[in-house]
């Protein structure tokens, strides 16, 4: 739909019955993102929070919470904006089928931005302790914007078409900023933003940065959607929300038309404070850090601006329901991009970034009988060199034509095809001291980390195991065998101490199971973990548990293995320690006092009685 507002979009939700409203009062200060978790969990609609305590603006979340709700408010474009990104990708297909793209340039028309003379937005001016006080978890470092539209120019080519939109979580108050003067922005590897920063600093000169709270629902899609080099965000806006993105500069800021909300301010080179912590999308705080100082300058809103946010943690969370629209977008871009590559999927229940799944084919010596991953290992790194996939840990890679109905969302099956066929001695292939994910601190220090990437091309070598070993007493430290899944097998331990002492349990450990070579066979990958039956429990539990607490260079360890020419390999089985270590990062854990406030709203008159 064309939304001009978010009010329409909220109208239209609540006509069609994908929103409730919240009459009682709620409390910013964690209550109402416990309300949304609560809802989402339920698959629940969007939230409209008409009373917050100590505000006088409403609230709205959850809006992207289900795949349908989100096609549902695109669905006048979606297929367009689908065909749009294809044919970047593909640019001859307008030439090979005219007729079925003859309403590309149609979409270009709604894709340029427009420049207006009035904008509602400035009719309001407001402070950034007035705006809703949204703290999501206990030991965050203060109320956070969660869905900002960060607007960024670049110094030495201005304008909106050399623009960025990003999303980058903002720290409203808390810390060290001073109240309605300052503000904390936090941005990651491999954004925008910081391209446009750098080129700042090098002149000495200030970042004006604008940030839009609210408007269209596809401004805020926009923000995060990674696309193919030479689409502006701007563009994309517009396309996707069938609207023109509108905008007018004020005081040197660009002002979006149809936001909610507008902080405007500058980033000065070399200002920075304390920004975090922050209950996250890996289910994790990510922890206190330097980040850059915003100075506000001013903050605007239009007359009945609603305040959208959501609430991240261990995944599925609604940032889910983004990730599948995005990979119904522009499932084949990537692909397109990279020679030999059929599919690739982040693994959202192990938090995105740190695991991806991969297909890609095999062609580089046909001729032989004997297929091994080569071609796959070039596809590999050229993943690894991609964007924001670049900050991924563990790749697994499958050769297509070994399998060519394997489904690379079905996270079990995939693995299964993966140790079936992996020659442990010589398929994982080691990147140290390298970058990862800002959010994950599995790695020894902050975006410091390795990466494994783990390939399989060829017939099946191994039948998986299902049934839990004969083992003989295990040693000491070391309990209750769990199977996970087909081939992965799961060890309860004591609690990690120390890398050093690791090794020597590990030792232990790798020296008694070298006696079972012969059992170990249909066992190739085995995890240590803190509680082997939770891990074991469900894949969620292990793909979460596994791929977000461990450093591959450091938590991969191997029954026999040995080092040949700087070549790290396993002649039985290789070892994941996935147990918490004292680096990691907390755990997200709700507060039951305001669990049970909650839970009064589900019961009958409350809001949400039926839905919870």
């Amino acid at each position: 739909m064309g939304y001009r507002s978010l009010q329409e979009c909220v109208e239209d939700l609540e006509k069609n019955g994908h929103l409730v409203r919240i009459k009682e009062e709620v409390d910013p200060h964690l209550e109402m993102a416990a309300i949304h978790l609560r809802v989402f969990e339920k698959k629940g609609p969007a939230i409209l929070f008409e009373n917050i305590k100590g505000c006088e603006f409403p609230a709205v979340s959850n809006l992207f919470g289900s795949i349908e709700r989100s096609r549902f408010m695109f669905r006048d474009t979606i297929k367009k904006v689908e065909k749009l990104i294809e044919i970047k990708g593909d640019p001859m297909a307008a030439l090979k089928k005219p007729l079925k793209n003859l309403s590309v340039p149609l979409i270009a028309l709604t894709a340029l931005p427009k420049k207006t003379s009035k904008n509602p937005v400035l009719a309001n001016e407001t402070t950034v302790t007035k705006l809703p006080q949204i703290q999501c978890w206990p030991m965050d470092g203060g109320p956070f914007v969660t869905l900002p539209i960060v607007y960024s120019e670049d110094i030495e080519k201005p304008g909106v078409m050399n623009s960025n939109l990003g999303m980058y979580r903002i720290q409203l108050g808390g810390n060290e900023y001073i109240p309605d003067k300052e503000i904390g922005l936090h941005y990651q590897l491999h954004r925008g933003i910081g391209v446009h920063q750098t080129k700042a600093n090098t002149k000495g000169e200030p970042l004006k940065v604008s940030i839009f709270v609210g408007g269209p629902p596809s401004h805020t899609f926009s923000a995060v959607m990674p696309l193919p080099e030479g689409i502006s965000e701007l563009t994309f806006a517009g396309a996707l929300g069938g609207r023109r993105f509108r905008y007018t500069y004020e005081d040197g800021y660009a002002i979006s038309s149809d936001a909610d909300f507008v902080i405007t301010g500058e980033v000065y080179p070399g200002e920075n404070k304390p920004e975090g912590p922050f209950g996250d999308h890996l289910g994790y705080y990510s922890l206190k850090h330097d980040f850059p100082l915003m100075k506000v300058h001013k903050v605007y809103h239009r007359k009945g601006a609603i305040w959208p946010f959501t609430v991240v943690g261990r995944p599925p969370q609604e940032d889910t329901s983004f990730g599948a629209l995005i990979h119904d977008m522009t499932g084949a871009a990537i692909p397109q991009e990279i020679p030999g590559l059929h599919s690739v999927h982040a693994v959202d229940a192990a938090g995105v970034h740190p695991l991806l799944f991969a297909i890609g084919s095999e062609r580089y010596t046909p001729y032989l009988a004997e297929k091994r991953p080569q071609e796959l290992l070039t596809i590999a790194n050229h993943i690894l060199g991609t964007g924001q996939l670049s900050l991924a840990k563990y790749l697994f890679i499958a050769n297509k034509s070994d399998n060519p109905d394997l489904d690379i969302h079905d996270e079990e099956k995939f693995l299964i095809h993966i140790l079936e066929r992996i020659n442990l001695s010589r398929d994982l292939h080691f990147h140290t001291q390298t970058s990862i994910d800002t959010l994950d601190y599995s790695g020894d220090g902050l975006n410091t980390g390795s990466k494994v990437v783990i390939a399989a091309a060829g017939d099946k070598i191994r039948e998986l195991s299902t049934s839990i070993p004969s083992f003989d007493e295990l040693p000491a430290g070391f309990s209750k065998p769990k199977v996970v899944m087909p081939g992965i097998l799961a060890l309860s331990a004591t609690v990690f101490k120390d890398y050093e002492s690791a090794k020597l349990d590990l030792k232990r450990l790798t020296d008694y199971l070298s006696i079972y070579k012969s059992i170990l066979q249909g066992f190739p990958m085995i995890i240590i973990s803190d509680d082997s039956e939770f891990i074991s429990q469900s894949t969620n539990n292990f793909l979460w548990e596994a791929f977000t607490r461990s450093n591959p260079s450091h938590d991969i360890y191997g029954v026999d293995e040995f080092v040949s020419n700087k070549h790290w390999g396993v002649k039985t089985a290789f070892i994941l320690d996935t147990r918490m270590k004292p680096h990691n990062a907390p755990l997200l854990i709700k507060d039951p006092e305001v669990e049970k406030k909650v839970d009064q709203l589900g019961e009958e008159g409350g809001s949400l009685y039926g839905i919870i």
